[in-house]
């Protein structure tokens, strides 16, 4: 049950059925305080944030429909919640209202910085990131239909079908977080895949609306690789030469240990380009021909990358 001190908030009429920044909001779940009023919005983390309104309607409906949303027992007391946070998310999402939509692919071989750029990209922009094998494993792991199926191929042995992932990409693209639009980073590998995906798009009213295309040339990948750290939870990633974190082998913002990948040598990256250039190249093709892809100068520093990131996405 969400829980909060109804007797601190005066509560007034509303009728209100959407945020002002298009993410799904519980009908009347609004209430106000001697300066504020909020609205109240689960998302799908079962999080709690805060929008500014004029207009509030019993603070009580809030309780039966945010419980109700939820689908679970799973509780969110605002009174623990610490104001920083909500005002944060707050500001965070008034800044998002004013982004165009955007759905983002990234494509370019192992050590090419799709990692370093994805997390300015997803602030930047108000994105959700979509890497399909974290997706794949969360579907399993929360039991979904199709992360069953997902479960029941990889215990076979088998590769999971392309239609499979399309979908688990589908039901991701209904997250709150995801609203805005979303980057997709390691999915179309193929041009199968990308047709899958453009299929499932064209369904829901939407397509690719840009490709960025990381390219660097082989020689240059291998000192980027082997020197490459990366923050697991966060995807934040550091080179021990060109971007080394403040305190070697630990996050800079939580302090955590960084890990190295096991597939970063030499070696693997050799038959992991010669993958890239054999199946996904031809990807690259496939969307230059529809007129969305931006070649990025990817041998460039970060800042310049970014700087070129930027410039396409903002036009």
């Amino acid at each position: 049950m969400v829980r909060s001190d109804f007797r601190k908030w005066e509560a007034v009429k509303a009728n209100v059925e959407s945020d002002t920044v298009g993410f799904p909001l519980i009908r009347g779940s609004v209430w106000t305080g001697k300066n504020l009023s909020f609205i109240v919005s689960i998302d799908s983390l079962s999080l709690c944030s805060c929008f500014l309104l004029r207009d509030a309607e019993k603070p009580e409906s809030c309780v039966r429909e945010a419980t109700a949303r939820m689908g679970s027992t799973s509780a969110v007391n605002l009174e623990d919640v610490p104001s920083v946070n909500l005002m944060t998310e707050l500001l965070r999402r008034l800044k998002c209202s004013t982004k165009p939509d955007k759905r983002v692919i990234l494509i370019g071989p192992p050590g090419s910085g799709k990692g370093t750029q994805s997390p300015f990209i997803k602030d930047e922009y108000c994105l959700c990131h979509l890497a399909t094998g974290d997706m794949l494993r969360a579907a399993v792991a929360a039991k979904t239909p199709l992360g069953l199926k997902a479960k029941e191929t990889m215990d076979k042995g088998e590769l999971v079908s392309d239609d499979l992932v399309v979908g688990i990409i589908d039901e991701a693209m209904k997250k709150p977080s995801c609203q805005k639009g979303f980057i997709l980073d390691g999915f179309p590998r193929t041009i199968m895949q990308a047709q899958k995906l453009d299929e499932m798009l064209e369904k829901r009213g939407a397509k690719i609306d840009k490709v960025l295309n990381f390219a660097i040339d082989d020689a240059i990948l291998e000192e980027r690789i082997t020197g490459r750290w990366i923050h697991p939870s966060s995807g934040r990633t550091y080179h021990t030469k060109f971007a080394p974190p403040k305190v070697p082998g630990v996050d800079d913002v939580t302090g955590e240990p960084l890990i190295q990948r096991k597939d970063d040598t030499a070696a693997v990256l050799k038959s992991r380009l010669e993958t890239f250039h054999k199946q996904t190249e031809p990807v690259i093709d496939y969307y230059s021909k529809k007129g969305i892809v931006a070649n990025l100068h990817a041998e460039k520093p970060p800042k310049d990358v970014m700087g070129e990131v930027e410039k396409v996405l903002s036009s």
